[in-house]
């Protein structure tokens, strides 16, 4: 330890006998040296337990406090309090299943601008340390999902753009848009405004163009955990040799119009050309007919509701069984069937003060996006740690495959949220907790618990 007054000793010895009156007045000198030496080392001993204090202190304060992580058994809960705020290193629990995705800081555009929770291919790409948490924890978990959150200005266009590794599910939070999939010479086109689904395979370009007046507002879910690879049209034909262009397309004027094109000095990923008006003087916003159109959207919102104690929920699953299906149901299902790793979306709603009960998915990853209200969501994972996380309004959670976990609603709103599920082409499986613990056995569950048989009469068994 670097203490100036444990340096003082041997220096303050030396001079004791150096003294001018010489050995025989050393003695009364020496009484006086030991007792400053003694309050010298006095003090030195008191600076140093003020300075550990203090040092562990400062530890405490970074770390979030002594408990992270505890184990389900001992009471231990992970919450805003429980954790490194800052989500660096090996932070708090809950960012590793939370993410406050409409706080993020986006990726603008003239057009536009886009908010991603994704893993990325490098750790400086992430947008803060919580984003970094929750894009490796998606990787680690291979949850072959991840979501953005998409907003266009009025009169903006997502350009049109495809995916190399995934399918893509958007939901229509706010306005409306004139989607376009081209997966052929034909293209097929639609609207698709609040609560209506949108469905792209990978490979196929596709565009969203805002034809409302307010903004367009679209959270979309892609179909894997590693970042999502897209290359947008205008990037293809500016890669792409003018005299090759020039052939392939065979426009009038050949190569010379070819060299017409100038490539845009800014990211149009959302585009927005300030002389919109001059460049376009006619618009037509058509619709395919419903046999095309239902291959690449479906009407979430009006679904079959199916109800349960607490809420209910519509959904668009991926189903083997193409019975008792409506012409959309089954031309939509078909589409998903010929895609790879397509994704089930659901519109899940909590009543306000209710619970959707702890339950576990044993074929499939969730990610949910709060499109309303606020509550409170919790899960225990596979290290039996119990989490617990307030939720809101653009907050993004994500609970792994057979992970128990929960929703609770709190206020008058109740809890909306738009969920997709990693199913592929599988139906979903759900084992709630009522179910498992009913079915058990009491002698078994007295056996596990170290509780008399006869107390466990007290769960409902019906």
């Amino acid at each position: 330890m670097d203490n100036r007054a444990f340096e003082m000793q041997p220096e303050g010895a030396a001079r004791s006998w150096k003294g001018k009156d010489g050995p025989q007045r050393e003695a009364p000198q020496s009484n006086g040296t030991l007792r400053k030496l003694f309050a010298l080392c006095l003090l030195a001993g008191v600076m140093s337990t003020a300075l550990s204090v203090a040092s562990l202190a400062l530890v405490y304060s970074k770390a979030g406090g002594l408990v992270r992580e505890m184990s389900a058994n001992e009471g231990g809960v992970v919450n805003e309090e429980g954790v490194n705020e800052e989500g660096g290193g090996g932070g708090g629990a809950r960012f590793r299943f939370f993410y406050r995705l409409s706080r993020t800081e986006p990726q603008k555009y003239p057009g536009g601008q886009i908010q991603w929770a994704t893993s990325r291919s490098k750790r400086d790409l992430y947008p803060d340390p919580e984003g970094l948490q929750f894009g490796e924890s998606l990787r680690q978990h291979q949850s072959h999902m991840s979501v953005a959150l998409l907003r266009i200005k009025a009169g903006g266009l997502r350009v049109p753009h495809w995916h190399f590794n995934a399918a893509e599910h958007g939901y229509v939070l706010q306005g409306t848009a004139w989607v376009g999939v081209a997966s052929g010479a034909n293209a097929t086109t639609y609207n698709a405004t609040v609560g209506q689904a949108v469905f792209f395979p990978p490979g196929a370009v596709h565009w969203l163009k805002n034809v409302g007046g307010g903004e367009l507002a679209v959270v979309l879910f892609f179909g894997s955990h590693e970042e999502v690879k897209t290359l947008d049209v205008d990037e293809a034909f500016f890669g792409t040799a003018e005299d090759i262009a020039a052939r392939a397309l065979q426009p009038s004027g050949g190569l010379e119009f070819i060299r017409s094109f100038r490539k845009a000095s800014e990211d149009q990923r959302v585009n927005l050309p300030p002389n919109l008006a001059q460049l376009v003087h006619s618009a037509a916003y058509g619709r395919s007919e419903d046999s095309r159109v239902w291959r690449y959207f479906y009407d979430l919102a009006a679904s079959p509701l199916h109800p349960f104690r607490g809420g209910s929920f519509r959904w668009a699953p991926y189903r083997p069984s193409r019975t008792f299906m409506s012409p959309m149901e089954r031309i939509y299902t078909q589409s998903l069937d010929e895609s790879s790793a397509p994704l089930t979306l659901a519109l899940l709603r909590i009543h306000p003060n209710e619970l959707g009960q702890p339950h576990l998915h044993g074929n499939a990853n969730e990610l949910a996006y709060v499109v309303s209200g606020r509550g409170r969501a919790g899960l225990v994972t596979e290290k039996g740690l119990k989490v617990e996380m307030e939720v809101g309004v653009g907050d993004v959670v994500f609970f792994p495959a057979g992970t128990q976990h929960y929703l609770e609603a709190g206020g008058d709103e109740g809890l909306l949220l738009v969920v997709a599920y990693s199913t592929g082409k599988k139906e979903l499986k759900t084992l709630r907790m009522n179910q498992y613990f009913k079915a058990t056995a009491d002698h078994i569950l007295a056996q596990l618990f170290r509780k008399e048989q006869r107390e466990f009469q007290r769960f409902p068994r019906s």
